[in-house]
């Protein structure tokens, strides 16, 4: 067994994607008389700051001896990724062997989660023997060695089918039937998730940025997505692939501290509360969240659309557990769970006789109706009606990250509300 890790091929502007660089790869092995056992897609830690939107890399687990190997996968980066952008550094990385060693599987395990060191890369790719080559300033290392450890390090693996536009159509609008998909996707949930979005009406799997790619249906059963697949009408497809990938796992999620979080990093956190959500220009609606003496900026960006909502009808005192990354000192919410509502609140007693609210009576002697002079020692507490429940709430499919879990794939504690 060899493994071919590849990384950073795309560019923002010419559209190429690491997943077809990977694809042409496969079939070139398939061409030279080997055979490929799978194809692995591992998304890399979303806030790291050079990346593309999804920050893929991927291997390519074939037979082929790792000379013939390198050289098929240095032929198809040169066909087919876009290396005349300065901001494009392709990195290969070819490995022997059925596995790699644990400190190449625990590089992986932290690619997901931190930001990782060219230096560190370089000098782990060279202390395992492995075979390398990369353009412009190496970067693509990190990431293709990272890929090649992924399989081992996936604690809880996903698939997704991609298809693939003919060469001639790329950078045209592309034609899929809106409602043989929705047909689709309904037919496949909950096994296939995040094909489509309900409640915005769109096609989510469908994207929109330049690239070969047509659509990716993702989902935790590789035949069902590939019927998923198979069920939408479209334009023709040049050629279509199976992925094993740590998509919708939360794998860039680590449990942690307000006090302690940092900026490019994904956590776990519980707070509560600690100012009435603000909805500000753009749409955007913000919140503290405290933990003791500590609190940070939480953030639903108008992206995340009607997560918003629920995000507004938190109120102070509300003890959550949220999800998302930090940037710039803003946590950016990805999902969160309400673990205690408040149900009470102290307001101005009303006065029994005649329903009038009562008014001060001066400080510290309570309050008291003008009309008919009856008294309260103080504020009472009244029932609060609200607009959430306890449970887990997300955002909606069009706004989830690839890497993030889905509530409808399990493994939260209920109740869950899932966005469709």
């Amino acid at each position: 067994m060899t493994l071919i890790g590849l990384d950073d091929s795309d560019s923002r502007e010419r559209g190429m994607c690491t997943t077809y660089l990977a694809v042409r790869v496969a079939a070139a092995v398939r061409a030279a008389g080997g055979t490929v056992e799978r194809l692995v897609l591992v998304r890399l830690n979303p806030a790291v700051e050079h990346k593309t939107r999804g920050n893929a890399a991927l291997c390519v687990h074939c037979d082929l001896a790792a000379d013939e190997a390198l050289s098929i996968a240095r032929e198809a980066v040169d066909a087919f990724a876009a290396t005349d952008d300065p901001r494009t550094n392709p990195g290969i990385v070819v490995a022997p062997g059925e596995t790699a060693p644990e400190p190449v599987v625990a590089f992986s395990r932290q690619a997901v989660r931190e930001h990782l060191a060219l230096d560190d890369a370089e000098a782990r790719i060279d202390a395992a023997g492995y075979r390398h080559a990369e353009w412009g300033n190496a970067r693509g290392l990190i990431g293709a060695l990272a890929a090649v450890g992924a399989w081992q390090a996936f604690d809880d693996p996903t698939y997704e089918h991609i298809s693939y536009r003919e060469a001639d159509r790329r950078g045209t609008p592309r034609d899929v039937d809106h409602d043989s998909l929705f047909a689709a996707a309904d037919w496949g949930y909950p096994d296939a998730w995040d094909t489509v979005d309900h409640g915005e009406n769109a096609m989510v799997c469908v994207p929109h940025a330049p690239g070969p790619i047509l659509h990716g249906v993702r989902g935790d059963d590789p035949e069902i997505v590939r019927a998923v697949a198979e069920r939408i009408e479209s334009e023709p497809i040049e050629r279509a692939a199976l992925f094993v990938t740590n998509q919708g796992t939360d794998a860039h999620l680590r449990d942690g501290t307000i006090e302690a979080s940092e900026d490019g990093r994904s956590y776990r956190l519980d707070g509560r509360v600690a100012t009435s959500p603000e909805t500000r220009r753009g749409g955007h609606v913000f919140f503290e969240l405290e933990d003791g003496s500590t609190t940070l900026a939480c953030a639903a960006f108008e992206p995340t659309k009607r997560f918003r909502d629920r995000v507004r009808a938190l109120r102070v005192g509300d003890a959550l557990t949220v999800c998302g990354e930090i940037s710039e000192g803003t946590f950016k919410l990805e999902k969160f769970a309400v673990r205690d509502l408040v149900t009470t609140e102290l307001v101005v007693p009303t006065c029994p006789d005649c329903g009038r609210s009562m008014e001060s009576a001066g400080r510290g002697q309570g309050y008291r109706c003008r009309r008919c002079g009856t008294g309260s020692p103080g504020k009472v507490e009244e029932s609060v009606e609200r607009d959430l429940e306890d449970g887990w709430y997300e955002v909606p499919p069009c706004a989830r990250r690839h890497i993030a879990k889905p509530l409808v794939r399990g493994g939260f504690d209920a109740p869950i509300h899932p966005e469709r």
